[in-house]
């Protein structure tokens, strides 16, 4: 088995944390952010159980690059 590092990007909405994985844009969510990253885990690792190889190398992108910017509000 190989392990791959990926992102987690966790953020919250109303009363739930949603995550993230941009690399492959699967989601997951839970009451809280250990809940939905470890529910992101499971979603991933389940992802990469199930899809084709070929889903998987159009799905797959290079590491994200990400940054904060600064915009004017208001």
């Amino acid at each position: 088995m190989v392990e791959k590092r990926l992102t987690a990007v966790i953020q919250r909405e109303d009363q739930m944390y949603v995550a993230l994985c941009p690399e492959v844009d699967v989601a997951s969510q839970g009451n809280t952010i250990e809940a939905a990253r470890e529910n992101l885990i499971e979603a991933l690792e389940l992802f990469f159980e199930a899809a084709d190889p070929e889903e998987i190398t159009r799905r797959l992108r290079e590491e994200p690059f990400i940054t904060t910017v600064m915009v004017a509000v208001g």
